[in-house]
């Protein structure tokens, strides 16, 4: 008998998941292979037929259908990977994997710049997360800064004996990415200056971006940027983007969430990616960008040091850092401070000429 593959990814629909997701979709998997999916989850055009698919409502109802038909499906022997960040629920007889992707869940990050429902939705994942971390044989993650952060969390919760983390990272037809960035990029006009590839949640930091570029509009430059956040998702993000491109006359266009083929094709109009982003498991635009030829200007964080140096590395918790480093970038002179001695410094906390005093106290 045949064992049996299992991708349970009833939870994943959009972002770096789907984009991941949906690579694994186009592949020839071995017979008895059976796929669970959101509804909301698209099947590539290129998906291989043999595959068991089965889609799953997008409710509560829904996600609990599909855990107990994963329970009662799974044998001893079969292979079950989790794609979607979460153990089985229920108690599963064949070998469980967890791909794990999402920061959220295992960071003691703050979750309140989320919305009420969002909040709600990921402590209950973060709890489910913790509880069922006994049942899971084998962890892969992307990057080592992932791998410490899951030990980290995992270390105070009862797991099983001889636990795997692994590292395997991973995009659709492999990378061709270095880790540093070899084209003259200064010497190429593109449409956009800058690319920032990236939804609208809070860790994707587009306040503070914005504000770098209201900084740099103060300083009387206007790079052009580029930005993807779907304004149904995050309509308030989206209003207060076009309130701030009015104001300040800022060079910005957002397009909306785009499909792979118009992420791909933005870049290829771009010059260089911007990415400010806080907190992330892998940051799959910046392999993208690499691998089509963009120049990168990004966070002096980890998760970016894992993949790639970046051509210019900032802050992201500051609008300044932000601005300067797009200033270096395009080689933008900004004047050294003046720093002055001891006495120029006592002498200019005296009156001035014009003042009634007839001495100056501080000498």
């Amino acid at each position: 008998m045949h064992e049996k593959l299992f991708i349970h990814a009833t939870n994943v629909h959009q972002g770096g998941g789907r984009t991941l997701l949906d690579a694994l979709l186009k592949l020839s998997f071995r017979q008895d292979t059976t796929v669970l999916l959101d509804e909301r989850m698209p099947i590539p055009e290129a998906m291989p037929s043999g595959t068991r698919l089965i889609r799953t409502k997008a409710s509560l109802l829904g996600r609990l259908h599909a855990e107990r038909l994963l329970a009662t499906q799974a044998k001893s022997g079969d292979t079950v990977l989790c794609f979607g960040n979460l153990p089985p629920l229920f108690t599963v007889a064949g070998r469980v994997i967890v791909f794990v992707q999402n920061r959220y869940l295992i960071d003691q990050v703050s979750l309140g710049q989320f919305s009420f429902k969002s909040r709600l939705r990921l402590s209950l994942e973060r709890t489910w997360f913790r509880m069922r971390a006994a049942s899971v044989d084998e962890y892969v993650v992307q990057t080592p800064s992932m791998k410490q952060a899951l030990a980290h969390h995992l270390a105070n919760i009862k797991t099983k004996p001889g636990l795997e983390i692994r590292i395997l990272p991973f995009v659709s037809g492999g990378s061709r990415h270095s880790r540093a960035h070899t084209i003259a990029v200064h010497e190429t006009q593109k449409r956009h200056d800058f690319v920032y590839v990236g939804s609208g949640e809070p860790h994707k930091n587009h306040r503070n971006l914005i504000n770098a570029w209201i900084l740099l509009a103060q300083a009387n430059c206007y790079p052009s940027l580029a930005l993807t956040v779907d304004a149904a998702a995050f309509p308030d993000l989206c209003k207060w983007i076009d309130e701030q491109i009015r104001i300040h006359r800022l060079h910005i266009e957002n397009k909306g969430a785009l499909h792979q083929s118009g992420v791909t094709d933005l870049y290829s109009c771009s010059a260089a990616l911007i990415y400010p982003s806080t907190l992330e498991s892998f940051g799959l635009p910046l392999i993208e960008a690499r691998n089509a030829g963009l120049a990168v200007l990004a966070g002096e964080l980890d998760y970016v040091r894992d993949i790639l140096d970046p051509e210019e590395s900032f802050d992201p918790q500051s609008a300044v850092s932000i601005a300067r480093a797009v200033k270096r970038f395009r080689r933008m002179e900004e004047p050294a401070l003046s720093i002055v001695d001891a006495r120029i410094f006592v002498d200019s906390l005296a009156p001035g000429p014009e003042s009634n005093s007839t001495s100056a106290p501080f000498r």
